[in-house]
């Protein structure tokens, strides 16, 4: 059987900036569906799909009202089918995006507990606890949550008046699960079954450190870590060792799928946790296939960070036989063309360089890599949205324009020289649900596409010998001795690739010309900001 996730490039779908089908200036399925065919000629192997599922969108449908239907903004479940079919047709793996660590206040069952009296079982599927204080009026812990603010909302009682509080690490429309009640396992079961039967090759789970909270909910000694590093680093609140049996079972029941068809179903976790080496824990062979690893995403532009994170990744994660799940970009993060170079709009400076080598070196490491949505057309943050057009609940409850989302969300320029670049089927007046700059004029997809020197066709032609080459993909990487300032590795029996991170040309590690590289590449020199793939028996 192969184990086709092993080295799967994985394109991420953020639905409501992908490609607007209905004119309303929101993606939705059937773009997606559109636009399956620019991402076959792409050469990716599958797509992840941000929530789609019906929600109030206070986090974007990371607010989940109901797991097992989509949200009319988006379609409606004819069209998902439609959509697995014209994926299935393509060859084309589809993961679904599943948040169980909270839902949406406007979920039933929430609904059911703030009805409820304190004590019942419906509150207990959720962390409503009473207040400290004579009265109740101070919150049980003194948790912050990731969004800002405190973690906990007080709430007013049937009888009026105000009474137990309510846990949520992210906002207070997304009020934390209860794991420790056996109900929600068994919810979260049916869930995957419902959407396992409809054909899906698997889930990226949001949270997937999360879920289960110190069974006492004591006092953090640095309440306010999560919203400070915008991360999961209350060790109260994250990485809980129950969660590891939620994964086992999770594995278990797509492993009973797997065995009908012989076709593996993929647990992809977001998983920020402290070392490589707890990130490993993740991933044991009856827990997640896979986990993201943001290190190297979080990483400086410099070579011995990146050596020490890929190093450790080999050697902790890949130890274990899963493989590492490379990621550059994603929809919470600064994209690379801006995080890498200068903070302007246009991406200007030593950004898109830089952003066009991470993007060779991520292809040619060992394991699978996911790719964000105009990550393959050089797309730059887009920093200059004006605040009344913000979106990001972060900036709703806090104000902090710090690294607010909203700018590496922005939708897809697709054709022609002004907003909506073909985004929506509307009229030319139709507006994006964020405004798209002027200047993303010159990253639409139809001027990619006709310009061999363009991210678009670096992303293709690396996709396409990754493919074809049996050195890339999964398998191991062996470091060379290079000169301060540059990485090169070999993989397999002779394929090499080396990074330039300075900004001064150096001999290239190995004679010939390149394979490929990310920028002009003179036979035996590699200029700064570059990296290159040779076919060497090194």
């Amino acid at each position: 059987m192969h184990r086709w996730w092993r080295d799967a490039v994985i394109y991420q779908v953020y639905v409501r900036s992908f490609l607007d089908s209905t004119g309303d200036g929101i993606g939705d399925l059937a773009g997606v569906r559109a636009g399956l065919p620019y991402l076959k000629k792409l050469g990716v192997n599958g797509i992840w799909l941000s929530p789609f599922y019906p929600s109030p969108q206070h986090d974007h449908g990371y607010d989940v009202a109901d797991y097992c239907d989509v949200d009319p903004t988006f379609g409606d479940l004819a069209e998902f089918d439609q959509l697995m079919a014209a994926a299935g047709r393509l060859g084309i793996r589809v993961l679904l995006d599943i948040v169980p660590n909270h839902c949406s206040s406007e979920h039933p069952w929430f609904k059911e507990a703030l009805a409820a009296q304190p004590g019942s079982p419906a509150r207990d599927r959720f962390h409503f606890a009473d207040g400290r204080g004579p009265d109740g009026s101070e919150p049980p812990n003194n948790w912050h949550a990731m969004f800002g603010g405190p973690a906990w909302t007080r709430v007013t009682e049937a009888d009026g008046r105000l009474g137990q509080w309510y846990l949520h690490m992210f906002t207070p429309d997304q009020p934390d699960w209860n794991w420790r009640n056996p109900e929600i396992g068994a919810e979260f079961d049916r869930v995957l079954r419902f959407w396992l039967d409809r054909g899906v090759d698997g889930f990226r789970i949001d949270v997937a450190a999360g879920l289960f909270k110190h069974p006492e909910l004591p006092d953090s000694p640095d309440p306010e870590a999560d919203a400070r590093t915008r991360d999961s680093v209350n060790p109260l609140a994250w990485n809980q060792p129950e969660v590891h049996d939620v994964w086992r079972h999770w594995r278990a029941v797509c492993e009973e799928y797997t065995a009908r068809d012989g076709s593996e179903r993929l647990l992809v976790g977001e998983v920020s946790v402290p070392t490589a080496r707890e990130h490993a824990r993740y991933v044991r062979h009856d827990e997640l296939h896979q986990a993201f690893f943001f290190d190297l995403l979080s990483a400086p532009w410099s070579d011995d960070a990146f050596h020490k994170v890929i190093s450790e990744a080999m050697q902790d994660i890949a130890g274990t036989g899963s493989t590492v799940t490379w990621v550059l970009n994603n929809h919470d993060q600064v994209r690379t063309v801006t995080r890498y170079g200068e903070p302007t709009p246009e991406g200007s400076g030593l950004g898109p360089a830089r952003a066009r080598a991470a993007a060779l070196l991520m292809l040619a490491l060992p394991g699978a890599a996911y790719i964000y949505q105009g990550e393959e057309l050089g797309l730059p943050e887009v920093i200059d949205l004006p605040d009344e057009v913000l979106t990001d609940p972060i900036f709703r409850r806090t104000g902090n324009r710090d690294r607010v989302r909203d700018g590496c969300r922005v939708p897809l320029p697709w054709s022609g020289q002004a907003s909506p670049f073909g985004f929506t089927s509307g009229t030319e007046s139709a507006r994006p649900w964020l405004p798209q700059p002027d200047y993303f004029a010159e990253y639409a997809t139809d001027r990619a596409l006709a310009d061999t020197r363009s991210f678009w066709h670096l992303y293709r032609d690396g996709l396409q010998l990754r493919a074809t080459l049996p050195q890339l993909g999964e398998g191991s990487l062996r470091w060379l001795d290079t000169q301060p300032g540059v990485l090169a590795f070999v993989r397999g029996d002779g394929l090499v690739c080396a990074v330039n991170f300075g900004t001064v040309p150096v001999p290239a590690p190995v004679p010939g010309t390149p394979l490929l590289a990310s920028g002009p590449c003179p036979t035996g020199v590699l200029p700064g900001s570059t990296a290159a793939w040779w076919i060497n028996d090194l």
